[in-house]
């Protein structure tokens, strides 16, 4: 067993649990791990004191899996979010923790999705529900004992609960679980409030607190880039393109995506290679020589096979999968910079990960600033320049070595001196594209935060247009009886149109045909609703929230 397995193995967790655990990238506890997992464990109630980013989730996520009896197909265990988007996330991360257990089944239930398919999961005997609490109270009215069999329940970001205006519901929550429940809460803050809510709800709970030290190096330069999942690989290609780099390494989350990304880095002729967790001391140190030597310029890596990596001429980290927590991210950002150097760290966001971007510029006190991609004369301006660069040591003496060679081959061919020069650059460049509308029809790469295929203000599938010209653009023509209305809420806060469709469906209680397009777009998003009765929809809709934020619809007024 290795060092880092046993710091884990030594908190009395399942070995099931310790193996996923160190799959995801964890070496071994935090300070919030180390003091939570026991208590919980043992039965207390507790008061964690502690900011998003220490560890936390999987502070009370790993006692709690512990703890669940897979042979029981009901609710268990219930852990109440304040977004959307911690939701999911708490939900990610019990399902990844969870992968060694067969039988644990994890719903996530919240605003702007349909609510049938959540009720049917919990009905089903998902042992762990992670919710938000203005979406559980809309399922508890419809059955108020669906969650009778709770025997744990978690109050993550307790503070940001009761700032949303959750107090109300959380009271009809703590009503509908047994009494006999074991109850852990996590806040950043106590207020009186929260201090409120554990004399009410807890019993003699320990009391947990921790304060995050975490600090980056100021030489490293950090910017973020969004894109899709499905964006990384290319988006690499292109920023390698253009980035002056002597030694990078690039961090991803699974062994899987160290091989794919090795792979597409060979093939474009960079010398690459994978670290992942599968390969044996012996090779790990291989590819760390090569790279220390120049004979490797990349390396691949999760987080736990590039521990104790400290190679000097790393200037670059791609963080090509966003890293579990801001401890993590500071240690990989910190494999560059050294021995004095500059260095640069770029993150690759997916629409999804804005939270865990702002958790981690709040805990490093660090702006992460925000790039883009580079354009195609970006693209090709590189590519002249490193051909240039290239050529640039022959040109001295070619002329005297190759020039009798030279002028054989324009006689045999019957070509001229630029015609024959330029074949040779086409074959010493491997046809790569070395003209602008050559590479502005290579494979783009445009940014989009609504879900891939996912039909917009676009209307059909396919890239979105630019922003300026979305933001401009006149809406489409409205059908009779019918009006357009008006939220804040566009692509940049994870807003699809499905997610208002649902929002609107479930609240406003229409028919799927009285809804009209639904155009999403950066800053703000358009419906279109029936005239007959609008402002009694409205006053329905008016408390309604989608992905943790309040829809609010008006009336578009168009000028």
């Amino acid at each position: 067993m290795t060092q880092e397995t046993g710091g884990f193995a030594a908190l009395d967790l399942n070995p099931n649990i310790v193996a996923a655990v160190l799959a995801t990238g964890y070496e071994e506890p935090s300070a919030i791990q180390q003091q939570s997992i026991p208590i919980i464990l043992a039965g207390h109630d507790m008061i964690g004191q502690a900011q998003t980013g220490t560890g936390k989730t999987a502070a009370f996520a790993l006692p709690i899996l512990n703890k669940i009896d897979v042979s029981k197909r009901e609710p268990q265990a219930l852990i109440l979010a304040p977004t959307r988007e911690l939701a999911l996330q708490v939900a990610t991360a019990f399902e990844t923790y969870a992968k060694q257990m067969p039988g644990v089944n994890v719903v996530a239930v919240y605003g702007g999705a349909p609510m049938g398919p959540q009720l049917r999961a919990i009905r089903n005997g998902a042992q762990i529900v992670v919710a938000t609490p203005g979406r559980l109270c809309d399922h508890l009215r419809r059955d108020e004992k669906v969650l009778s069999t709770v025997q744990y329940l978690v109050l993550d970001e307790a503070d940001e609960m009761l700032k949303l205006g959750f107090m109300d519901d959380l009271e009809v929550i703590f009503d509908a679980i047994p009494a006999s429940r074991q109850t852990v809460l996590f806040s950043a803050t106590l207020p009186s409030s929260i201090r409120s809510i554990a004399e009410r709800h807890l019993r003699e709970p320990k009391h947990v607190k921790i304060q995050s030290k975490t600090q980056t190096v100021t030489a490293i330069e950090q910017a973020h880039l969004m894109v899709h999942a499905d964006q990384k690989i290319p988006a690499v290609l292109r920023l390698l393109e253009v980035e002056e780099f002597d030694a990078l390494i690039a961090f991803v989350r699974t062994k899987q995506a160290t091989l794919d990304l090795a792979a597409a880095l060979e093939a474009k002729g960079y010398k690459a290679a994978a670290l992942n967790g599968d390969i044996a001391q012996n090779q790990r140190e291989r590819v760390i020589d090569s790279l220390k030597d120049g004979r490797l310029d990349i390396v691949v890596a999760t987080d736990v096979a590039a521990r104790g990596l400290d190679v000097p001429r790393i200037t670059h980290v791609f963080n090509v999968d966003m890293p579990y927590d801001p401890e993590s991210y500071v240690h990989r950002i910190g494999r560059t910079g050294r021995a004095g150097r500059d260095g640069r760290a770029l993150l690759l966001v997916t629409p999804r990960e804005r939270r865990m971007l702002q958790v981690i510029e709040r805990v490093t006190g660090q702006k992460v600033a925000e790039a883009r991609l580079p354009n195609a004369q970006a693209v090709l301006d590189a590519r002249i320049k490193k051909l240039t660069s290239s050529l640039a040591p022959l040109v001295a003496e070619a002329e005297a070595t190759h020039g009798d060679l030279f002028d054989r081959l324009t006689s045999d061919l019957g070509c001229s001196a630029r015609a024959l020069a330029a074949a040779l650059l086409r074959k010493a460049t491997n046809g790569q594209a070395l003209d602008l509308a050559a590479v502005e029809g290579e494979q783009p790469l445009v940014p989009s935060f609504a879900p891939r295929g996912e039909r917009t203000e676009r209307g059909e599938r396919g890239e979105r247009p630019e922003r300026g010209d979305r933001e401009r653009r006149a809406p489409m023509p409205l059908a009779e009886g019918r009006v357009r209305c008006r939220t804040a809420l566009g692509a940049r806060d994870g807003i699809a149109a499905k997610n208002l469709l649902g929002a609107i469906l479930n609240e406003g209680g229409l028919a799927r045909d009285a809804i009209g397009r639904i155009q999403v777009r950066d800053s703000f998003s358009l419906v279109e609703l029936p005239e007959d009765g609008l402002e009694k929809l409205l006053s329905k809709l008016k408390d309604t929230r989608v992905a943790g934020k309040q829809l609010k619809l008006r009336r578009y007024r168009e000028d």
